[in-house]
């Protein structure tokens, strides 16, 4: 049998093309049904659209590499910072999606190249909601060092405001003799810096009141620095405040107002040592800055899911042995989705919307406690009183 060596080419590239097209198709698909669904009702809807036009899914997997360059935050932040049509609240509905889409291909070299040069991934500065009670509770002073940082909000715990609403079960024995009954209270704990432009409201239970931060108990930060793939400083350079601001995902006005009175409230601070690159190969030089008097504190917030599991090993036993070697020890506080790092045991519930799973808390791979996704609860686990 004779075989046409350049068609058998071509057709190899043509059915390399179609999986490609088809698997970022489905990838919009995911995103819609997974992500934004619940979340975003624009880009729940522009996602899906996406996922249903093979043109538009043939130029994104043609002309971006596979991989981080692909997911679609990127696409759709890239179009919103660049002020594409609808970049405030999202098309809504086929006419609207058009204009999009035709606008997005007009300009498709610019938007590539904002999808190149920016990474998707964000600070949530109400995470030190659930991060401040574990670090006040550490010896002071204290080091911070995060990684998978963004702008590095989440290192600036001791300036902002926080208003832990604190649920309790109170007990007593009733006059007719029933026995013991118990009774739900509710107490405010107010912690931070008084005057701080960003108040985070907290639920919390299984706190005893002296547990939980206070005015007169926050940590002491002697050192604050990040390592992360594409640091920015959106307090001094206002186009990383515009891309932090185009992540953000239309309708949602609390995570952007969050945003900028995170930004106001860390405006004047010494900036942390931020460095760019690849978060293992940059450890161990980063912490060995650290100044010896402080413990070091090595945390993370929903920054490993992108990590391949070897690699989220490799990280855990890189974190390890840079605490094990350094003189007086430190800490890892972890606050990932429990599906992470497996090997930490917390009864976490499962979600079909991974935004709605909750995180855990954990010191040294010790479960703590487990917190909503935006800070705004958190729920300390039975036993965990004696981790710290």
């Amino acid at each position: 049998m004779a075989v046409n060596v350049g068609n058998t080419g071509n057709t190899r590239h043509v059915a390399r093309a179609v999986a490609g097209t088809w698997g970022l198709a489905e990838r919009y698909r995911e995103f819609s049904w997974r992500q934004a669904r619940g979340r975003s009702a624009a880009h729940e809807e522009l996602s899906a659209r996406i996922s249903q036009d093979p043109e538009l899914c043939d130029l994104l997997s043609g002309s971006l590499p596979a991989g981080g360059a692909q997911q679609p935050e990127l696409l759709l932040a890239a179009v919103r910072y660049l002020d594409g049509p609808h970049a405030e609240l999202g098309p809504r509905g086929e006419t609207a999606y058009g204009r999009w889409r035709e606008w997005t291909v007009r300009h498709w070299s610019e938007v590539r190249a904002v999808i190149m040069q920016r990474s998707s991934r964000t600070d949530e500065p109400a995470h030190c909601a659930t991060l401040l009670p574990l670090l006040a509770r550490l010896p002071q002073p204290l080091a911070l060092l995060e990684v998978g940082t963004s702008a590095g909000l989440c290192l600036h715990p001791d300036r902002y405001g926080y208003r832990y609403r604190h649920r309790y079960l109170r007990s007593y024995e009733d006059d007719g003799g029933s026995g013991i009954r118990r009774s739900e209270a509710m107490a405010v704990a107010v912690a931070g810096a008084p005057e701080s432009p960003l108040v985070l409201e907290c639920r919390s239970t299984g706190w005893a009141a002296d547990e939980l931060p206070g005015l007169d108990r926050m940590p002491r930060i002697v050192w604050r620095a990040g390592i992360g793939l594409d640091p920015l400083d959106p307090a001094a350079e206002p186009d990383d405040l515009r891309w932090l601001q185009a992540l953000v995902w239309p309708g949602d006005g609390a995570r952007a107002a969050r945003l900028a009175a995170a930004v106001e409230a860390v405006r004047a601070a010494p900036r942390p040592r931020m460095v760019r690159g690849d978060l293992l190969h940059e450890l161990p030089a980063l912490a060995a800055e650290a100044p010896p008097e402080a413990t070091l504190v090595i945390f993370h917030s929903t920054a490993l899911a992108g990590l391949a599991p070897a690699r989220r090993e490799e990280f855990a036993h890189l974190v390890r042995s840079l605490l094990r070697g350094r003189p007086g020890g430190g800490h890892w506080v972890s606050h990932e989705h429990h599906s992470v790092l497996p090997w930490i045991p917390t009864p976490a519930p499962r979600s079909p919307h991974p935004h709605d799973a909750l995180l855990t808390l954990a010191l040294d791979e010790r479960p703590v406690a487990l917190s909503g996704p935006y800070g705004e609860s958190l729920h300390r686990l039975p036993g965990a009183e004696g981790v710290v």
